[in-house]
């Protein structure tokens, strides 16, 4: 396995999918599906990839928040609300999806065999973002939120209060960093949602909270997010339109002609049935454990 190219280069041939307007599958895994696919293809010598894309109305829990006693009872109740609700094969816990929240992407081949220095990783996702919300003229902080949903050492913020949280999935020869940006809407209305969902999920169990059964489950407030529309004054529910299009204007100005040449000869996409498979081994292998 060849050492991995510098940021910048990998930024010159770094291509984009912008699926953040396609909404014709409705599975939430599908995404995540294409990604792993797309992870296996870089890992093979693909190019880095830039994916960002949008859901119309999901709920998507980590790990540790399917094996919760009520976690299935959780998600009856979301899919009775109209959410397509699924288990990811990444790091993180629970996040709740709409047309209002970015997802964006880093697919990237490994420096070496067994690299698992995920701080430098998290911390491209972190300059990306930052990059792209440059000219917004707010300050973009990272560590915990207190009280935030899906809670890590990379939340991102504004003025205290998290827009966007970082998760990665790693695979033997690349891994996919993996952000959520709440562009546009209500910070304080999805907190609601992670916490109804919480308060199900968590089953008699561990309720009432006490300081050990706390750190199974994450303490969502609603005050601790907030959407870029509330923050950063982007425009209402052109939010995600402006901050994807921003995102992608900071990667183009790093391509180069002849690392695109270079790219454009390792495209790659995956037929829509090998997603389709691949979301069927997704849902067997994580799906929620009782």
């Amino acid at each position: 396995m060849s050492e991995q190219q510098p940021w910048d280069q990998q930024l010159s041939r770094m291509l984009i999918l912008d699926r953040s307007g396609d909404f014709g599958e409705t599975d939430v895994l599908y995404p995540f599906a294409l990604e792993e696919l797309l992870c296996r293809h870089v890992g093979e010598g693909g190019a880095p990839l830039l994916h960002l894309w949008r859901h119309p109305r999901a709920f998507v829990m980590g790990l540790r928040d399917s094996r919760l006693p009520g976690a299935a009872e959780a998600a009856s109740w979301l899919e009775a609300q109209g959410y397509t609700v699924a288990v990811r094969n990444s790091g993180g816990a629970a996040v709740p999806l709409d047309l209002g929240v970015v997802n964006v992407s880093l697919v990237l081949p490994k420096v070496r065999q067994g690299d698992i220095d995920f701080h430098q990783d998290f911390e491209r996702m972190y300059e990306l973002i930052r990059e792209a919300l440059r000219e917004t003229g707010a300050g973009v902080d990272k560590g915990e939120i207190q009280g935030a949903y899906c809670p890590g050492d990379y939340d991102l913020s504004i003025r205290g209060r998290k827009f966007c949280g970082i998760a990665q999935r790693r695979q033997a020869h690349a891994y996919v960093v993996q952000a959520f940006i709440v562009a546009s809407g209500s910070g304080e209305a999805r907190a609601e949602l992670a916490r109804g969902f919480y308060e199900r999920a968590a089953g008699d169990a561990v309720m009432p909270v006490t300081a050990s059964s706390a750190a199974s489950f994450p303490q969502v407030s609603a005050g601790s997010m907030a959407s870029l529309e509330q923050v950063a004054g982007l425009d209402g529910a052109q939010a995600p339109v402006q901050f994807a299009e921003a995102v992608k204007r900071v990667v183009r100005q790093r391509q180069t002609q002849e690392g695109l040449q270079s790219a454009a000869e390792r495209l790659w996409l995956p037929g829509r049935q090998q997603v389709v498979d691949m979301i069927d081994t997704l849902r067997t292998r994580y799906g929620i454990k009782q």
